[in-house]
């Protein structure tokens, strides 16, 4: 499952792992871990590191791989349960079936992979395998190609590929559903008029008429938050739609699926969605307008025409 084009072009802002949205072969090292389990189910053994928080090796998988998607909770967590909204933060391993090297891990490099449970930017395989799992436990997870990357190669990973994962799924954050707190006054008539609905659907937005775009960033409040300020190295979980100001056409967002994104402002590479947050409440609902300069200037962009004013309205729902 992947995000738009436009969608990508925008939060290409984002810098994950090499995991799901572009694959890349790490190899594999002599970190064994502890004893050797095998799959009740029929999945590849665990060959070493088969406690929670250890590096795994997987074996080859063993006869046809199987059609439906497959999981198999190694060991259960203590903690709370998954559920569509939920943020996960997980360690993987991933190998083909037919293979007996990995083409991607994260473990040992000290960054957990983000997961929205019900959003975008990882395969339907994932998500389906996430939801409905406690915080605490080790999955090993059989994907099978439509539920991955069906007849297309992904680097390393051969086209009609079936995935086995081993995840640890290491931490997870509530999400709530839309920004709550304090309705704003929105009295700069030069600036778009964002809808302060609480219910999780897409906030209206009306463009001013014939007014001229700010020259500068604009991050203003719609709603005010009660939590903690944003700081330029949060990760923070969103909801947003993004407009061109010309027209008012909406290029992307996320508002209207029901999903949301995770921003890692640390590597953001649109300076005006690194900025636009920093300082404003967890909670808080806010009012983005990029001009060119802090957008993509006079670079077309997937579909974004170059020199373009965008305008994001934004929920900014949690700290992870």
């Amino acid at each position: 499952m992947r995000r738009p084009a436009a969608l990508r072009a925008v939060t290409g802002l984002l810098v994950v792992p090499a995991l799901l949205l572009s694959t890349a072969a790490c190899g594999s090292d002599d970190d064994k871990g502890s004893d050797s389990i095998s799959s009740k189910g029929g999945l590849p053994a665990i060959t070493a590191g088969a406690k929670f928080g250890e590096k795994p090796t997987l074996a080859k998988g063993e006869g046809a791989a199987p059609k439906e998607l497959k999981i198999e909770v190694i060991s259960a967590g203590t903690g709370a349960t998954l559920k569509k909204g939920d943020h996960a933060q997980v360690n993987y391993y991933g190998q083909e079936w037919d293979e007996s090297e990995p083409f991607d891990t994260s473990f040992g490099k000290g960054q957990l992979f983000p997961v929205n449970i019900g959003g975008g930017g990882v395969i339907e395989g994932w998500q389906k395998a996430l939801d409905g799992q406690k915080i605490g436990s080790r999955l090993e997870v059989s994907i099978p190609p439509n539920l991955a990357y069906g007849d297309t190669a992904r680097g390393e990973i051969k086209a009609n590929a079936t995935l086995v994962f081993v995840m640890d799924i290491v931490k997870g954050t509530s999400i709530p559903a839309a920004a709550k707190g304090v309705e704003v006054p929105q009295r700069d008539a030069a600036l778009p008029k964002v809808g302060v609905n609480t219910d999780g659907k897409a906030p209206s937005v009306t463009f001013p008429k014939g007014g001229a775009a700010p020259k500068k960033l604009v991050s203003e409040y719609v709603i005010e938050g009660t939590g903690p300020a944003v700081t330029d190295k949060d990760d923070i979980v969103v909801k947003y739609d993004a407009f061109l100001w010309d027209g008012g056409q909406k290029f992307g967002g996320t508002y209207g699926n029901d999903m949301t994104e995770t921003l890692s402002l640390a590597n953001l590479q649109v300076k005006g969605l690194k900025d636009g947050p920093v300082g404003k409440k967890i909670g808080s609902r806010v009012l983005l307008v990029l001009p060119p300069d802090q957008a993509f200037g006079d670079q077309e962009q997937q579909g974004i025409p170059k020199n373009s004013t965008l305008v994001f309205v934004m929920d900014i729902l949690a700290k992870v």
